[in-house]
């Protein structure tokens, strides 16, 4: 077969998929569906290798090319097609209101309905209804932009009212419409971890739907518990002008099955389940979207992209806005076919944009706002570091041989004693994996209930709100029994908030470390790593390494949010001379601000024990 053969043949699959009925000239039935693609079509110009038809009248030409060709070039081409119909052809006006030009693996498509007509790729072809729903928003005695179509719609987005919004916000939202006023159709957003990122995504989804006409919007997250958390934002987001929650005027959807609810103005996910609905998976297992990607980093690494194929119950023009909010970088290219694959804007958030993911949005960052200017506001507070250090963090130990070793099963846990015949020698990282030390986690917990009250909160009497990031499930189990010996405290005082905790929803957890005076300390692996929204926490203790800047930064971020006076208790004091918490280890954040706490500081803390490979301030003691 040649290569136009085989192009041809693949024109005609897309097309048939997308709903369209693909004839040959000598045998028209422009009955036969709503959208009709004629192969070969005789124009005054030329030869149209396709014409669409819908309604019964021509909207567009589709010039088809071999595989491998550019296609820019042939936009002039179709314009003959465009501007040149046959006598006695039926037409939705002149010139062709579409043009599509295609290998059969690459497509670009131009509407010349919108106010600056641009050609854009796109995966696959539209469907008929869409293209006629664009149609009925364009009546040909409108100008182009002041037409009811979305990208004319952008243009002409009311004043933003200021109220409820921190100047960042408002800066963020302002820039982003203008960027969709301009037809750019990536748009990176950057602002610091705790400046209200989420806030300001939904404000401007709020818009987009309302004043712009967006159908449907996609809001992708890292994991499950986010998008619950993301839910909850929609739920209790009060509209500027309506004084109604969101939710009351448009339907959102959490997708927790593998299907799209059709009335869903706003849809959250996952890139897992998103792929797997184009996969045409009936179901997706739910414990795949409790794990974050960035504890999935080095599983992730050498994997090949995801392979996306056209899926009709899914088509490209489902979303009209794609907001992905930050996700793990593997996003951008493990995952990019399936953002690619609709013909939306898309617009990233994170505090942590790396080279890939500013190459991914054509570097259009719309939102420049840091830790340091977020400080400088108001929005967040700053932190210092305090740093522990053990002999056998650094640098491993050895366990000479006839010395009897307490040996644990992984998947059991159970334990039996043994005697080596050899000696035992562990490195840095095989230290809580391969070869737990109970007294180097004792150690680093002793050193920190010394330090509390001395170095880090002098004057304090309460143990503040403290997460410590573990290494895994089994060694945050480790850590939790030594914390409730080392403080002399009960169970409710330490308590672990893994996907592997049983008896409560992990939210729930989540929510009484949040909003209760126990538990005082919580650990966890990185169920709470990203994303969460715990305004209470001061200390932050890392007692694992974290290699990724990006994920250090949001780990870090979840002590660095401000809280307000109205959010403490009666009677609750001020201390008038700064507290300067520090941390143990690798970098981290945290603040004061918890209803409980008899004094509050401006500052944060970080604790950690382990180095972190990331950037970060340390004061060495």
């Amino acid at each position: 077969m040649k290569p136009e053969e085989r192009a041809r043949q693949q024109i005609d699959d897309l097309l048939q998929q997308a709903g369209w009925a693909v004839q040959d000239r000598e045998r028209i039935n422009l009955g036969a569906r709503r959208g009709v693609a004629i192969r070969e079509f005789n124009m005054a110009t030329g030869t149209a290798d396709y014409l669409l038809m819908v309604d019964r009248e021509a909207i567009g030409p589709i010039e088809a090319k071999k595989v491998g060709q550019t296609l820019t070039g042939v936009e002039e081409q179709n314009t003959k097609y465009r501007t040149g119909a046959s006598v006695g052809l039926p037409t939705a006006r002149l010139p062709l209101p579409f043009a599509y030009e295609t290998t059969g693996i690459e497509t670009r498509f131009t509407s010349y309905l919108d106010p600056e007509p641009r050609s854009r790729p796109v995966f696959a072809f539209h469907r008929p209804e869409t293209l006629a729903e664009w149609l009925a928003q364009s009546p040909e005695s409108v100008p182009n932009d002041q037409n009811d179509t979305l990208r004319s719609r952008l243009c002409h987005l009311p004043p933003l009212p200021r109220a409820g919004l921190r100047d960042c916000q408002v800066e963020a939202i302002t820039n982003l419409e203008r960027s969709f006023a301009e037809n750019r159709p990536r748009a990176l957003v950057q602002m610091a971890t705790g400046s209200g990122k989420t806030y300001t995504a939904v404000s401007s989804i709020y818009r987009l739907i309302k004043f712009a006409g967006a159908r449907r919007v996609l809001f992708l997250v890292d994991r499950s518990n986010l998008a619950r958390q993301t839910l909850k934002e929609f739920e209790q987001f009060v509209t500027p002008d309506d004084g109604r929650k969101f939710t009351e005027l448009y339907n959102v959807q959490h997708l927790q099955r593998n299907s799209i609810d059709p009335v869903a103005r706003v849809c959250i996910t996952t890139i897992q389940r998103l792929y797997s609905i184009l996969s045409g998976e009936s179901e997706l297992d739910s414990s795949v979207e409790e794990l974050s990607l960035f504890d999935l980093d080095n599983a992730l690494a050498n994997q090949p992209p995801r392979e996306v194929r056209y899926n009709p119950s899914v088509p490209i023009e489902t979303f009209d806005i794609i907001i992905t909010d930050e996700c793990h970088r593997s996003i951008y290219h493990l995952w990019r076919g399936v953002l690619e694959y609709f013909d939306a804007f898309i617009v990233g958030l994170t505090a942590t944009p790396g080279k890939q993911t500013f190459g991914f949005f054509n570097r259009n960052l719309v939102m420049e706002y840091g830790h340091d200017r977020a400080v400088a506001d108001g929005v967040n507070v700053d932190y210092q570091v305090y740093r522990i250090r053990t002999e056998i963090t650094e640098k491993g130990s050895s366990v000479e041989h006839d010395y009897y070793v307490d040996k644990r099963d992984r998947q059991t846990r159970a334990r039996r004693w043994e005697r080596l015949d050899e000696d035992l020698t562990y490195g840095a990282n095989q230290l809580d994996r391969d070869v737990v030390a109970p007294d180097q986690i004792r150690t680093v917990i002793r050193a920190f209930h010394d330090a509390l009250f001395t170095d880090l909160f002098p004057g304090r009497t309460e143990v503040p709100k403290t997460l410590i990031f573990a290494k895994d499930d089994s060694h945050a189990d480790d850590i939790v029994e030594i914390l409730r010996e080392e403080f002399a405290r009960g169970n409710e005082f330490a308590q672990k908030i893994t996907y592997k905790t049983t008896g409560s929803r992990p939210e729930q957890l989540i929510q009484d470390f949040r909003n209760s005076y126990y538990p005082r300390i919580a650990v966890t692996v990185d169920m709470i790593s990203t994303g969460t929204d715990i305004k209470p926490l001061e200390v932050l203790l890392f007692m694992r390494s974290v290699k990724s800047q990006g994920f250090f930064e949001q780990m870090k971020g979840r002590g660095t949010r401000t809280i307000s006076d109205t959010e403490f208790p009666p009677g609750a004091q001020s201390l008038t001379a700064p507290e300067e918490a520090a941390r143990l280890g690798s970098s981290g954040s945290l603040r004061p601000k918890h209803p409980f706490y008899t004094g509050r500081t401006p500052g944060s803390a970080c604790l950690s024990s382990h180095t972190c490979r990331s950037r970060c301030h340390r004061r060495g003691r």
